[in-house]
């Protein structure tokens, strides 16, 4: 018998790591399929050895790259991964054969979080902030008053909602969220929070421009000083990088009325404690049995629920902002 090189018995070998079966390395290379099963169990007595019935078209190996392609982030999803097996190879398969065989391994898909997309002098300004403000203690938080904008829809929201369903539970009005064309309306509100609790909000009427927002500074923002009995001179305000928020006019009104602005790295909302209260807003109006007839009726709950947020939550300290 024709003894085999070292080479071949490594090609052999590399094939059965592979997933390849004794027939299908007999067809490529023309070794004889007892010789080729002789060096399987001389050399590799644990391969598991190929069920029966037809081959799958992916072997582990092929699924390992798709893994390591996909954790690298060279392709997102298993289509752009099909896609990239497809062009080295010469086997044609469908993209639910790879995510069937991607689930298999431990791959899962999940919907991509959303959260602000930062570059390189985005990054670099974050940890100057964490470097600058490192050494702060709880009394120099204690003074930062937290501010933001967000939006509230008269019906429904832009996130996803879930529920609850039963096995074979057929379409019913439960499972459905209702929505109407050009969204329904929505709303705009300004608020801020404290150390304390949570400061004067209110409801943004119009465009939100420089003079608007000074305006807001005027009113919502000193009657929340002294509500709590804070000096001006002794607190910190925390806002983001918006234009209106740093346009001459704010600029001017912080100038005049003595008040110090936390220096904010930009695309950073995320790191705003205020967020978390904004979250638990929203959720406590959906927890309304029939939508608001209108956007006044909708001002009118968030005005309610706004006031009554509880102590563990509606305040700097319960938010973990230090």
């Amino acid at each position: 018998m024709h003894k085999l090189s070292s080479t071949s018995i490594s090609h052999i070998l590399y094939l059965l790591d592979s997933g390849e079966s004794a027939a299908s390395i007999h067809h490529q290379t023309g070794y004889g399929i007892a010789t080729i099963s002789r060096l399987c169990s001389e050399h590799r007595p644990n391969l598991s050895k190929p069920s029966g019935g037809r081959p799958r078209l992916l072997t582990d190996t092929s699924i390992n790259y798709a893994n390591r392609v996909i954790r690298t982030g060279k392709v997102n999803n298993a289509m752009q991964a099909a896609v990239m097996l497809c062009n080295q190879s010469a086997k044609k398969f469908s993209t639910q054969t790879l995510h069937r065989r991607l689930k298999e391994s431990g791959m899962t898909a999940v919907v991509k979080k959303k959260r602000p997309k930062l570059q390189a002098r985005h990054k670099r300004a974050r940890l100057e902030f964490a470097e600058r403000h490192a050494e702060w203690t709880i009394e120099d938080w204690k003074k930062v008053i937290w501010s933001d904008e967000t939006k509230i829809n008269h019906l429904g929201s832009d996130g996803r909602k879930y529920v609850r369903k039963e096995d074979r539970e057929g379409l019913s009005d439960r499972l459905v969220e209702g929505t109407v064309k050009f969204g329904g309306g929505n709303l705009m509100m300004w608020g801020c929070m404290t150390w304390d609790g949570v400061g004067y909000a209110t409801k943004i009427d119009g465009k939100m421009d420089g003079e608007l927002y000074t305006k807001i500074l005027g009113n919502e923002f000193i009657k929340t000083l002294e509500y709590f009995g804070y000096d001006i001179e002794d607190v910190i305000f925390q806002q983001d990088n918006d234009p209106k928020h740093t346009s001459r006019k704010a600029k001017i009104w912080f100038s005049d009325n003595d008040v110090e602005v936390l220096k904010w790295p930009a695309q950073s909302p995320d790191t705003n404690p205020i967020e978390h209260l904004w979250h638990y807003l929203k959720r406590r109006l959906e927890t309304y049995e029939e939508p608001a007839k209108s956007v006044g009726e909708l001002w009118t709950r968030v005005e309610k629920e706004w006031d009554g947020i509880p102590v563990e939550v509606r305040s700097a300290r319960d938010l973990a902002c230090v």
